[in-house]
């Protein structure tokens, strides 16, 4: 229990906080991929302090959890830019994709990483899956010296002795998730073309792998235009499991043979995500008839328990956990693992006993404890937004024990718009978040029309309107709070990265709301970010704006760097030097212009960062920065702790 203490009374924005930039930035680590090896769990860890490094760490039978990848190695792939599906493991075989020269390294059995694909070419691998029938590896491959005006993506075949790499599928723009039945007799996979993004429609392909090694008979399952499948996985009794939103929701689907597939349990909820990273995982196999799957309903998850014998359709029972959002869920008899997080733990690689239901924490993202009279819950809010539609967002009032505002005055209110845009935003405990709310500044995180969570209806809200639809939320949330008398109406600032960076921009630049705002390798022209970005995003803009170049006065119209004259507030851009989703020269344009207006307008470069920082001192410093930018903007003082 807390002791009490003596409030203080100080303006919102000048309260000290224990949740400082210091604090979020050496103690947090990012938790990843977990995979299962028998009775030992692996899972992959980024660590700021270590520059980023991302580092895949081993749990054994005696519960000691020890580094596998010694240094400097880093287990990171660049395919798409995102990567994901960084490694894998079977019967002490690991192998990974290296960071810094994109290769794939095999460790056996805790010895030193050899690498078994060539030095110096300009492939990248990803989405492993063992073959061990035929010694091999199975992955996407992105070619960026193929020829031609983008890299060349495929599933090639990695010989484990270093032997050479064979394409075995080829000929669609983006392939994923090869998987490999458990007799070896078969290889399932994901294709999607240009103009698509996988989240609106790709393609289920099944094949028998022959005894060269060499696929045959390549059969279309499921998947189309406007159906979006996800996470093809072969059950232990041989049949072909796969996500489908053909309902308008991402449910469970079952393949037995060359029968028609069935809804195993059908339910308006997402038993999928948004394949932005490889190797994701919405549910498992606990036997062959028992499924731990994860089901979000209005961006609020839960964990449950499919039971495929019951008659009809699966019996499902709900998991009681402390967590609202789940990802990575791995599964052997009796036992689960996976990634959770909720209103009190920001990030944890969890174990749970499926016969009793309890669970263990083996590792956190933090181990600092803060005190929890420091912590804002969030609270679920849905308001109207443009065109009569509901918009949703979880709400952050400012909270610390130590303080209290003056009697009559209102907070400061920071709105954060999430990338993507085909993204969501979670209730889970942020320390990011914290560290303005224990400051006495209140959050509202938007999941504006297009976020992931609320079915495939309200993702394609964003279709054509992107700009337009995320901004008019953003800005009717921040307004129904003023409303409501819950925040300073005078006192209203937006920030967000990358697709959140650019709804900041365009909502600083089209709306009068917002008094200041602050962009993370943010777009500010469509039309640059069209020509100047990578595959995987190449065509996401025609689906979000319009196709480029024929409807380019869309691209002219949404593009805040034409617009500058409308733009009379405040603003501060962070910017990595090694991005490729966003090129830097984006914020400079930017930035100039506004220079040239004579706006208040501060740029922070990161070199070493990329599309998202992963450094402790860039951390740190953005934090700082951002904050001491809104002080000066609301007039507050933050040089407190």
């Amino acid at each position: 229990m807390s002791a009490v203490v003596a409030q203080r009374t100080a303006p919102y924005g000048a309260w000290r906080s224990p949740i400082t930039a210091d604090l979020i930035a050496s103690s947090q680590i990012s938790l990843g991929g977990i995979a299962i090896d028998g009775d030992e769990v692996y899972w992959l860890e980024a660590r700021p302090t270590e520059a980023g490094r991302n580092v895949i760490v081993r749990r054994g039978r005696d519960g000691a959890a020890v580094d596998v990848t010694p240094k400097p190695f880093s287990a990171r792939s660049r395919v798409h830019e995102y990567g994901g599906g960084s490694f894998a493991v079977s019967g002490g075989l690991l192998c990974f994709a290296n960071f810094t020269d994109q290769q794939i390294y095999l460790q056996e059995n805790g010895a030193a990483p050899r690498r078994i694909t060539f030095a110096g070419d300009a492939k990248r691998y990803a989405d492993f899956t063992f073959d061990l029938g035929c010694a091999r590896l199975i992955c996407v491959c992105e070619d960026h010296d193929a020829g031609g005006s983008e890299p060349r993506n495929s599933i090639v075949a990695v010989r484990l002795d270093g032997g050479g790499v064979e394409t075995i599928a080829a000929g669609h723009d983006f392939y994923s998730t090869p998987r490999v039945s458990r007799d070896g007799t078969r290889l399932a996979w994901l294709t999607w073309d240009h103009p698509l993004m996988p989240w609106d429609g790709s393609q289920l392909w099944v094949a028998e792998i022959v005894g060269d090694g060499t696929l045959r008979d390549a059969v279309l399952v499921a998947g189309g235009e406007s159906e979006s499948i996800v996470q093809p996985e072969w059950s232990p009794g041989g049949d072909l499991f796969f996500v489908s939103d053909r309902s308008g929701w991402w449910n469970l689907y079952r393949r037995r043979g060359g029968e028609e597939a069935v809804c195993v349990h059908a339910a308006e909820a997402d038993y999928g995500m948004p394949q932005w990273i490889f190797g994701q995982s919405s549910y498992a196999f606990a036997s062959p008839t028992r499924v731990v799957a994860v089901s979000v309903r209005r961006a609020v998850g839960r964990l449950e328990l499919l039971d495929l014998d019951a008659p009809g359709r699966a019996r499902v029972r709900t998991i009681e956990l402390p967590f609202t959002d789940f990802s990575s869920i791995r599964a052997a008899p009796g036992r689960a693992y996976f990634r959770a997080a909720g209103p009190r733990d920001g990030g944890v690689a969890v174990a749970l006993d499926l016969g009793s239901g309890a669970h263990a924490i083996l590792r956190r993202s933090s181990e600092v404890e803060v005190d929890p009279d420091y912590i804002s819950t969030a609270e679920t809010i849905e308001f109207p937004t443009a065109g009569g539609a509901v918009a949703h967002g979880f709400f952050y009032a400012p909270r610390n024990r130590g303080f209290v505002a003056p009697a009559g005055e209102l907070p400061p209110l920071l709105v954060m718009s999430h990338g993507g845009p085909t993204s969501s935003t979670s209730s889970s405990l942020s320390l990011r978040i914290q560290y303005w709310t224990s400051r006495g500044i209140a959050v509202l995180d938007v999941n504006y029309r297009g976020s992931t969570g609320y079915g495939r209806a309200y993702r394609e809200l964003l279709k054509g309107q992107w700009g337009v639809a995320d901004v008019d939320d953003c800005v009717h949330g921040a307004l129904a709070l003023v409303d409501a008398g819950r925040v300073d109406s005078r006192r209203l600032a937006i920030t967000g990265g990358s697709a959140g960076g650019y709804t900041t921009l365009c909502a600083l630049t089209f709306r009068d709301v917002f008094h200041a705002g602050a962009s993370y390798y943010g777009i500010g022209d469509l039309e640059a970010l069209a020509r100047d970005t990578h595959k995987f995003e190449s065509r996401y803009e025609d689906g979000l704006v319009g196709p480029y170049p024929e409807r380019r006065d869309l691209y002219r119209e949404r593009s805040p760097i034409h617009f500058t004259d409308r733009l009379s507030c405040p603003v501060i851009f962070f910017q990595g030097l090694d991005d490729h989703v966003v090129p830097p020269n984006q914020a400079e344009a930017m930035v100039e212009s506004l220079r040239a207006k004579g706006l208040a307008v501060e740029h922070l470069t990161f070199a070493g960062e990329a599309h998202g920082f992963r450094k402790s001192e860039t951390i740190r410093r953005c934090l700082d920065a951002e904050l001491a930018f809104y002080a000066r903007v609301f007039g507050f003082d933050a040089s407190r702790e």
